[in-house]
């Protein structure tokens, strides 16, 4: 199943969500006043949009998301890679690589993923 589309706005009311979930509606726009500024009848059509693509379900005032941070992150990061690299994660890479220092920690973390990954594939 594809990840449904969260914009920008969607994603940081996303970010409250998982941090809080489940949480009572009400409570949600309380927390979306305090963080975002936003008025109640804001974060109310928010849920609505959101529920409608699938991306949360409210029951009996309580919301809770059906997709998770990572595969909102990961949707979006495949979108970047496809639309602005031509699909291509190795440019995506090298351009991320030239515009960022990245410490010896972060290119031990990177290859340990690597490593993971291409032994995960050869069990599969």
């Amino acid at each position: 199943m594809e990840t449904p589309k969260v914009f920008e706005s969607e994603y940081r009311f996303c970010l409250i969500l998982w941090e809080n979930e489940p949480i009572r509606s009400g409570e949600l726009v309380k927390l979306c006043r305090e963080r975002l500024g936003w008025m109640p009848t804001t974060t109310y059509t928010v849920i609505k949009r959101l529920s409608e693509r699938g991306v949360l379900i409210n029951e009996n005032s309580v919301v809770r998301s059906l997709v998770s941070k990572e595969e909102v992150q990961a949707s979006e990061l495949d979108e970047l890679v496809e639309k602005t690299f031509e699909g291509s994660l190795p440019a995506f890479i090298a351009a991320f690589t030239k515009r960022k220092d990245l410490s010896e920690a972060d290119i031990d973390e990177v290859q340990e993923m690597i490593d993971r990954y291409r032994k995960e594939a050869k069990r599969d």
